[in-house]
């Protein structure tokens, strides 16, 4: 209560620009919207929710406030290196990367990293924050599949709490295929936050029958490993076998 009172007193406004911020991306799906629609409408409440607050556009428990952010996004970078997904051989895809603060904080424990996000505007903001870091390639991404990458072209794929607006547009299994496809053998994939339906039973039961469809094991399971955030993290390793459910000649 004493941290409320004190951020109420400092920041009087914080509560409604943390509303504003989270109704710009509305987290339910009309019966009528293609898998498509869902994207591009969040892909415009993303771009609306970057100009409102852009630490609250992307972890609305850091309130807006970049140093909470930044010491939660240190807090998952060190889960993440004990995963073994730093290194400067590795080469990382970020799901979902918004405004590059994963890409800041990895850079020079990477080879390369290169983030995708639907929304231009968190784009165009994450290429201003991470100009400078040569091994940052970020990038649009149309947000229905993994079209652009080439198969096993990643050691590690990193989602961090985008997969819930994957499940909430429909492309939940279409991501798992497209993941295991761009994973080299014994790549690695981390979901940190599976979905918003607050079935944790039900998202570990998901997770491992996709995992189990396009060769991947479960590794970690739905565990609560962080302090500064909420976050489930789901941790896939992809098969050691030559031959996975969804290799397809012809694919890029």
């Amino acid at each position: 209560l004493e941290r409320i009172a004190d951020l109420l007193h400092h920041r009087p406004d914080i509560f409604a620009t943390l509303r504003e911020t989270g109704a710009a991306v509305r987290h339910e799906r009309d019966e009528w919207e293609t898998d498509a629609a869902v994207v591009r409408r969040l892909a415009a409440g993303f771009d609306a929710a970057a100009t409102i607050s852009l630490a609250a556009s992307v972890q609305l428990s850091s309130l807006g406030d970049e140093e909470k952010l930044a010491a939660a996004t240190d807090e998952i970078v060190a889960w993440l290196e004990r995963q073994g997904f730093t290194g400067t051989d590795r080469d990382i895809l970020d799901i979902g990367c918004g405004i590059g603060r994963f890409e800041s904080a990895l850079s020079s424990a990477a080879h390369r990293i290169v983030g995708i996000d639907i929304s231009s505007k968190m784009i165009s903001i994450a290429r201003r924050r991470c100009a400078g870091l040569r091994n940052v390639d970020l990038r649009p991404t149309s947000g229905l599949d993994l079209a652009d990458f080439n198969n096993a072209s990643f050691d590690c794929v990193l989602a961090v709490d985008s997969f819930p607006y994957l499940v909430l547009a429909g492309l939940a299994e279409r991501y798992f295929e497209e993941i295991s496809r761009v994973l080299k053998t014994s790549g690695r994939a981390a979901l940190l936050n599976y979905s918003y339906r607050g079935s944790p039973a039900l998202d570990r039961a998901d997770v491992h029958r996709l995992a189990e469809a396009h060769g991947m094991q479960v590794m970690v399971d739905g565990e609560k490993p962080f302090l500064l955030w909420d976050g489930n993290a789901f941790l896939l390793a992809a098969s050691d076998g030559t031959l996975r459910p969804n290799d397809r000649s012809g694919v890029k």
